[in-house]
């Protein structure tokens, strides 16, 4: 994953980086083939919180959508061809499909920058039970 520590607060939280939040999508993995995605910081998000499917017009759409944003915003900040950041978090009850599906999707939709995390903060934790 690269990572982008040029600019964007991140909150209170002790030893942030302050990642360039515009830049960053976070794809929830839970059970039933769910799946919540947020821009920016779970704490202040750009984007709310919002449930998508699968396919080309639920996930694949959104991913694409943000990186052309993030692609202009990096233009304007001279930094052209810089795109979306996704961060990948499949819960303990996702499964081993839902995981491949969101990698076919950020394969098909040319994303260079994300990485597979398998930790949820307390937040993302009560996010889901929310839903």
């Amino acid at each position: 994953m690269n990572q982008d520590f040029s600019g964007g607060g991140c909150g209170p939280e002790l030893g942030c980086f302050n990642p360039d939040e515009n830049r960053t999508m976070t794809i929830l993995l839970d059970q039933n083939n769910r799946i919540v995605t947020y821009i920016g910081l779970v704490n202040f998000p750009i984007e709310e919180p919002k449930e998508v499917q699968y396919g080309k017009n639920g996930i694949r759409k959104e991913i694409i959508e943000r990186n052309k944003k993030v692609l202009e915003y990096s233009a304007q900040l001279g930094k052209p061809g810089r795109g979306v950041t996704v961060i990948i978090k499949p819960s303990k009850n996702s499964n081993y499909g839902n995981l491949v599906d969101i990698l076919d999707e950020i394969k098909i939709c040319n994303i260079n920058s994300y990485s597979v995390v398998d930790y949820y903060t307390p937040e993302e934790s009560k996010l889901l039970a929310s839903n």
